[in-house]
């Protein structure tokens, strides 16, 4: 049984669907998995066995109460600049490749997304499958094996998910149908529209206009929200607003930024702003370097563009700085790279911890992990035992630094500097209180702790598909996959 959700463009919500679909269904105690062949992004999750995958796929994991695995995403791309992108199979590196001779590989890859998506079938019965981008982009249809080379193995019905929020909601769903191969067109079975603002029932007209176009249900009419759920990939963060805060932290908008879904449960506690590298760093509490997919280029980006020298300003005036990941690495005195991740080279660093990072293989260490933080004051020593995941090029050499977690990272002698490889750090309560209270206390403001358990946002999610989709007429339309 499954279910393939596509959509008219990129970011119209298809992530969010499939995410409430899975709940909806294992709330009424069908088994069910995600599944997209193939995703771009920089933004990804470690399994349990070490590999790596989008991290939507992981939200709708666990949406679907399910441990993330390699076969929910059996193909990663993760840009790099230049048209080139690194390529991530069933969760390990398997090489760097221009976009044109990646897709001298399509039937390859093609071919292995359909033998993961038989052994999801296989475990779990029902299967909901994600499309990429738009499903109608015609110059791409002999090669497009996320939308419809894919649809064509499989065979199974197509939702379609447009956004109303984007404007022109009529042209992007009756276009799309139209444009679609004749041979997937009848495989779709139905529309929802997302992020609908304002009374629905004035848009009952274009729904029976869409309807009677288009000879299809619309299943749905979803309101915009604001869900705490994990951004898909960079498009996410033109998105992000900054909200009043008397804590101002500044994470630095790196050209290659990866994995800002650390700082989410940040942002909904602090005024979290994404700067550019060029711009001022005055004004801020607490300011964190992130991951980055190009720590050698983003690391030039910084001091050629003034945030190297904003950065050593803010280390005189006594404010945190925090490096996760890539941001760790470029906190040290050197980089050294044999040619691995950019040119070879030794690139001076930012010189606030004393470190040294090696880039010597083709070789990504991925685990998750659960360490203890040193006893560090002021920050480190309140965290206790954390949890996240590694994702990472390179070694660090922390020479005469201190150590920062129980087999990671590195800290300054007064604890208001560190760098760490572990993503996931500030999704842990205790480690976002212990950064918070502490900036709290010294800007003398008064500081509502995070609770140690917020509810499930995936059930509020699925309570708003459940409220605003026909979930039973949706449930009827999974047929039995020919295929497995």
């Amino acid at each position: 049984m499954s279910l393939f959700v596509v959509g008219t463009a990129s970011h119209v919500g298809k992530s969010t669907t499939v995410a409430a679909i899975c709940r909806c269904l294992v709330n009424r105690g069908i088994s069910v998995a995600p599944f997209k062949s193939q995703n771009m992004s920089l933004n990804s999750f470690v399994t349990q066995d070490g590999g790596e995958i989008g991290i939507a796929q992981a939200m709708q994991a666990h949406a679907a109460r399910l441990e993330p695995q390699t076969e929910m995403n059996p193909v990663l791309l993760k840009p790099k600049g230049d048209c080139i992108s690194q390529i991530v199979l069933m969760g390990h590196p398997y090489k760097d490749v221009p976009i044109a001779d990646y897709y001298k590989e399509t039937d390859k890859l093609l071919e292995l997304a359909i033998d993961s998506y038989k052994k999801l079938i296989r475990q779990y019965g029902q299967v909901i499958v994600e499309g990429a981008g738009g499903a109608a982009e015609l110059n791409l249809y002999d090669r497009d094996i996320a939308n419809i080379r894919l649809a064509r193995a499989l065979k199974i019905p197509i939702v379609l998910v447009a956004d109303i929020e984007r404007g022109g909601v009529f042209a992007q769903i009756l276009g799309t149908l139209t444009l679609l191969p004749e041979d997937v067109r009848p495989l779709v079975a139905g529309i929802i529209i997302n992020k609908f603002r304002g009374d629905p029932e004035i848009f009952e007209q274009g729904i029976r206009i869409i309807e009677k176009r288009a000879g299809l249900p619309v299943l749905g009419i979803i309101p915009y929200f604001d869900l705490p759920l994990p951004s898909e990939d960079s498009l996410s963060i033109a998105d992000k607003k900054t909200r009043d805060r008397a804590i101002r932290i500044a994470v630095i908008r790196l050209p290659h930024i990866s994995n800002f879904t650390d700082f989410e449960l940040l942002e909904r506690y602090a005024s979290v702003s994404y700067v550019p590298c060029s711009a001022p760093l005055t004004g801020y509490d607490c300011i964190i370097i992130p991951g980055t997919k190009n720590t050698v280029d983003d690391l030039r980006t910084v001091i050629r563009d003034g945030a190297g020298a904003e950065l050593k300003g803010a280390r005189e005036r006594g404010v945190p700085i925090i490096g996760i990941c890539g941001g760790y690495q470029m906190l040290g005195m050197t980089v050294i790279d044999s040619g691995v991740e950019s040119e070879a080279g030794v690139y001076p660093g930012l010189g606030l911890l004393d470190c040294v990072t090696y880039f010597g293989a083709y070789e990504k260490n991925t685990r998750q992990v659960t360490r203890i933080a040193s006893d560090i004051p002021p920050i480190l020593a309140s965290m206790g035992e954390v949890t996240g995941y590694e994702i990472h090029m390179g070694e660090t050499d922390r020479k005469t630094s201190r150590q920062a977690f129980e087999g990671d990272g590195a800290v300054s002698a007064d604890g208001l500097v560190f760098g760490t490889y572990m993503h996931g750090l500030f999704s842990n309560p205790r480690v976002a209180n212990a950064l918070l209270s502490f900036l709290a206390a010294r800007k003398g403001v008064d500081y509502i702790p995070v609770p140690d358990n917020e509810s499930d946002p995936y059930d509020r999610l699925a309570r708003i598909f459940e409220d605003n989709v026909r979930i039973d007429e949706l449930i009827r339309i999974l047929v039995l996959d020919p295929v497995s």
